[in-house]
């Protein structure tokens, strides 16, 4: 199950967060940073999956934008992997090559469109 969904940039700022559990907003903050700093210190030869705590990260760069997914412990990593790629297609067909910008002023779209994106997901997984 997805735990969070994150989209940072290469600065390591929040552009868009979405919970699927209950967390705290202090707890959130510090989440957030921990997550970010673990997955921008590593190279891009390193695996794009980190287990973390109580549970794994798995996530992929595009351009100045990191996708960062927090999954339980039996999610399949490569299929999580794989509809990050298909999540942010669809963005780029919608905004014609998504970016930062896209991100930071159209997050009621990006929202819809996670929401189907977690919608099926949750289909698959069933």
């Amino acid at each position: 199950m997805i735990k969070f969904f994150l989209m940072v940039n290469k600065q390591g700022q929040t552009r868009l967060s979405r919970y699927y559990e209950h967390v705290e907003i202090n707890k959130r903050t510090m989440l957030e940073a921990e997550v970010i700093k673990n997955c921008l210190s590593r190279s891009k030869d390193q695996c794009s999956f980190i287990e973390y705590k109580d549970f794994k990260l798995v996530y992929r760069q595009y351009a100045a934008l990191f996708v960062v997914v927090g999954i339980n412990e039996t999610e399949n990593e490569m299929a999580v992997y794989e509809l990050i790629h298909n999540f942010v297609e669809v963005l780029d067909k919608y905004f014609s090559r998504v970016s930062e910008l896209d991100v930071s002023f159209s997050l009621s779209e990006i929202h819809l469109s996670l929401s189907f994106w977690s919608m099926f997901q949750f289909i698959l997984s069933s």
